[in-house]
């Protein structure tokens, strides 16, 4: 997965068409805001890098990389004893671990501590999340950390602390970092990046939505920015982020889901363009069923923001088959209460919203500026 830091907002970028030019002599927040001029950005770097030779990676417009990892290991038994790799998988808890998902992510996130997380928890979260939805259990995470000179020692230990109590409830270890310090005045505050890798059976692609499936949300969406807006402008709410590894949850249905993905930078408009472009389907949501809290409503109306581009940090959407969605809605409200079904697939083109007075209207992710520094 493709993650630019952008001094405004990092920016999660993909590639459509290598002829795009981009028209701009210098970077600007909409780089920033994964939408057409992202897509030009990203373009414009992966032409100068090029592709390079014996790139057997896959999905690698998804949240995470793929490599088939099949040439490389043996995991027949031999003697009746597993061999070294194969031990290895066993005690990872991938049972045909022949897939490695790799993606990394870095974290600007302003203010650094606000209700619900920190720029740690997310950090974490936020990687950990990007391999899960993939299909992958996590097994490893890489840790960055780039601090401005005279940032305060008690703040770096209460984010280590956050960092720290994510590994040991989601059982991914730190494996490996690094740390730098920029003089006064060169960098805001801190910076986190974090990398994960993780091993699956098989990957669930953002684009194999099928016609007759159903999106299910694992519970209501937003949150996370409206708690970030709340701390940056001391805006008086009792809505906390919901930052959250999904590990489990995931785990739990992954067999079920057709495609799946988190709608954090871009919210639920961008993902599910996304899903829809890449599946060559039509999303339908119904207005009725909107999985928006009545306080999230008020503040996105408030502030003028599209509520659909909201971002949430610890839910998923993903499309189910018609004959395996009660099964998936009965286990995810084990987690979450809220989770629900928002809408259908159908063979189209297009995210759509069937409106309480029965019209249509499509719901586009946007292009322009997005709230930044949410993660």
């Amino acid at each position: 997965m493709w993650n630019i830091g952008i001094i405004m907002q990092n920016a999660n970028l993909k590639m459509k068409n290598n002829n795009l030019k981009l028209k701009n002599k210098f970077i600007e927040l909409e780089h920033g805001g994964g939408g057409k001029k992202s897509e030009e950005l990203i373009a414009e770097i992966r032409k100068i890098i090029g592709g390079g030779k014996n790139n057997n990676w896959k999905n690698m417009r998804d949240d995470g990389a793929t490599l088939d990892l099949t040439p490389t290991l043996s995991l027949s038994r031999r003697g009746g004893k597993y061999g070294r790799d194969a031990k290895f998988c066993v005690s990872t808890g991938a049972l045909k671990c022949n897939k490695l998902v790799f993606t990394t992510d870095a974290f600007i996130v302003d203010p650094l501590f606000f209700p619900g997380g920190d720029i740690g928890k997310i950090a974490m979260c936020g990687t950990i999340n990007d391999l899960s939805v993939m299909g992958a259990k996590p097994i490893g995470i890489s840790l960055s950390l780039v601090i401005e000179e005279g940032f305060p020692m008690a703040d770096l230990k209460k984010i280590m602390q956050s960092i720290g109590k994510v590994s040991k409830e989601t059982g991914v270890p730190i494996v490996t970092g690094d740390t730098k310090v920029m003089e006064r005045g060169k960098i805001d505050k801190i910076e986190i990046t974090t990398s994960g890798v993780g091993l699956a059976e098989n990957i669930i692609s953002n684009g194999g939505a099928k016609a007759g499936d159903y999106i299910i949300v694992s519970g209501d969406l937003g949150e996370h920015t409206v708690a970030i807006l709340s701390s940056r402008f001391n805006y008086k709410s009792k809505i906390k982020s919901d930052c959250r590894s999904l590990t489990k949850e995931i785990q739990s249905v992954a067999k079920y889901l057709n495609s799946c993905k988190d709608p954090t930078r871009g919210g639920l408009a961008a993902i599910l363009n996304e899903i829809a472009e890449k599946s060559n389907t039509k999303i339908i949501l119904d207005e009725k069923i909107l999985p928006f809290k009545k306080e999230t409503i008020a503040v996105s109306e408030l502030l003028g923001i599209d509520i659909f581009s909201l971002a949430s940090e610890g839910r998923f959407a993903a499309s189910v088959s018609s004959e395996n969605v009660k099964k998936v809605l009965k286990i995810l409200k084990k987690y979450n209460s809220e989770a629900k079904i928002i809408g259908r697939v159908e063979k189209g083109k297009g995210v759509f919203l069937q409106t309480n007075l029965g019209s249509i209207r499509p719901i586009e992710a946007l292009n322009g500026k997005l709230i930044p520094r949410i993660c």
